[in-house]
């Protein structure tokens, strides 16, 4: 990977939790080995079950979980790569790399005006030099993302759900970052207002080139905002490709399943696809199986799936898969 050509670059990134079993402590893996890049601009779709550790991904890559091991590099910057012992501070780059989080209502501080919440991080990275100067950039970004000027001195409390994102949104645009992690943003909204601002995410980025990684488990979502999808599951990489591509030639088993689980809005297409159901319940990261984390579930399970995790290989045209029979 060329560090110019690529914004983020992530390299074999574990994020291990230590859990208490009796008197000795086990490590759940909730991100294991995972790898991708991201180009400025692009938006990359992170998709797969509650509990594949999307979120410990997007969380981990702005530092508010210390990595385990890995290698992070921003805009050309090792932030982080546990070989060489390199552990940078974070703050300067918090204004490069901002987070709008999954759940709206309690992202937001409940005793601060709208003014005061977007305007944090005005105030913490001193963006500004006069009160006033203040006052407009908040209102700018208030109108940035269709909130009106009266708001500015509410709180969050008398919003709806949908406001309350833009709310959140808003905060993470105050200070002009290059990538933004968005941790199923429109997850806890009605579906008439995911489109809203499903759409003002992409106005968003043609306005200003920012880069999302975008994680949500609606493929209908992802496939509508991403330049290239990456599907999860227990800690680990299946698959990622161009977003038309997986979706009109899945190749990994997981992927299959996953795709064939979303509404078709044609009686006549939806009655003639195939489900494909899972057999058997997701294992527990606390004891995972050997080799592939699927393979209990798969049916193109072989032996070979049992002694060895596939690492990710390139089946052309960017598209990776880690599967060892497809």
């Amino acid at each position: 990977m060329s560090e110019e050509k690529y914004l983020l670059e992530v390299e074999h990134l574990k994020q291990y939790f230590p859990v208490s079993q009796g008197f000795k402590k086990i490590p759940l893996k909730a991100v294991d080995d995972v790898s991708f890049a991201i180009r400025p601009g692009e938006t990359l779709g992170l998709v797969g079950e509650s509990g594949c550790g999307k979120t410990t991904v997007g969380r981990t890559l702005l530092r508010l979980y210390q990595p385990t091991a890995g290698r992070i590099v921003f805009d050309g910057d090792v932030l982080f790569d546990s070989d060489k012992g390199i552990d940078v501070d974070m703050l300067p780059y918090r204004k490069k790399m901002q987070m709008v989080f999954q759940d709206p209502y309690s992202s937001l501080n409940p005793r601060m005006t709208v003014e005061d919440i977007i305007g944090e991080p005005l105030d913490v990275h001193k963006l500004y030099s006069t009160k006033q100067e203040r006052r407009d950039k908040i209102l700018e970004l208030m109108e940035l993302v269709g909130l009106n000027a009266e708001h500015a001195m509410r709180y969050a409390h008398e919003f709806s759900g949908g406001q309350r994102q833009r709310i959140g949104i808003a905060r993470a645009l105050a200070v002009n970052p290059k990538f933004i992690v968005c941790d199923e943003p429109v997850s806890a909204l009605d579906v008439s207002i995911q489109a809203q601002v499903v759409n003002m995410f992409e106005e968003l980025q043609e306005k200003l080139g920012v880069a999302y990684l975008f994680i949500a488990h609606d493929l209908l979502v992802v496939h509508h905002i991403s330049d290239r999808i990456a599907v999860m599951y227990l800690g680990h990489l299946m698959e990622i490709a161009d977003a038309d591509d997986l979706n009109d030639n899945p190749l990994h088993p997981y992927t299959l399943s996953l795709l064939s689980a979303v509404p078709i809005p044609d009686p006549k297409t939806a009655r003639l696809s195939k489900r494909i159901i899972l057999e058997g319940d997701v294992p527990s990261p606390l004891k995972m199986p050997t080799g592939c984390p699927f393979r209990t579930r798969c049916n193109y399970a072989t032996d070979k799936c049992a002694e060895k995790m596939p690492e990710l290989s390139d089946r052309g045209n960017g598209h990776y898969v880690a599967c060892w029979n497809r």
